[in-house]
């Protein structure tokens, strides 16, 4: 990757990771190193997620019940911790992407707004 598309990368704001790794998880389990790849791939290389900001979310998110682990062998025959998303985990992701929806249409709608003062 060269250093102009590094950065054209965006740093995701707070809050925004657990949506993106519930929404992942609903595609099934996989383990972290998955969940991180399915990120950038699906934002078109845009959204890169950090180990040091991947493994505390997903702590944090089993901790509130939202998902639950299991160890597993990966593809590449390593054990690795799998991450499942509960139903608990599926009502949160409905939510947080309503309110995600809700907020990105707001953002839109003053930029759009402030288009003629530009």
């Amino acid at each position: 990757m060269s250093t102009k598309e590094q950065k054209q990368r965006i740093e995701l704001l707070q809050g925004t990771l657990d949506l993106l790794i519930l929404r992942t998880l609903l595609l099934g389990p996989t383990h972290g190193h998955a969940i991180a790849k399915a990120i950038e791939f699906n934002s078109d290389d845009v959204l890169q997620v950090e180990q040091g900001s991947l493994y505390p979310a997903l702590h944090r998110l089993e901790n509130r019940g939202l998902l639950t682990a299991d160890w597993k062998i990966s593809d590449t025959g390593r054990e690795s911790k799998f991450y499942r998303l509960t139903a608990k985990g599926r009502k949160q992701l409905k939510e947080e992407a309503a309110s995600w929806l809700r907020l990105t249409d707001a953002i839109a709608l003053i930029l759009k707004h402030a288009e003629g003062s530009l």
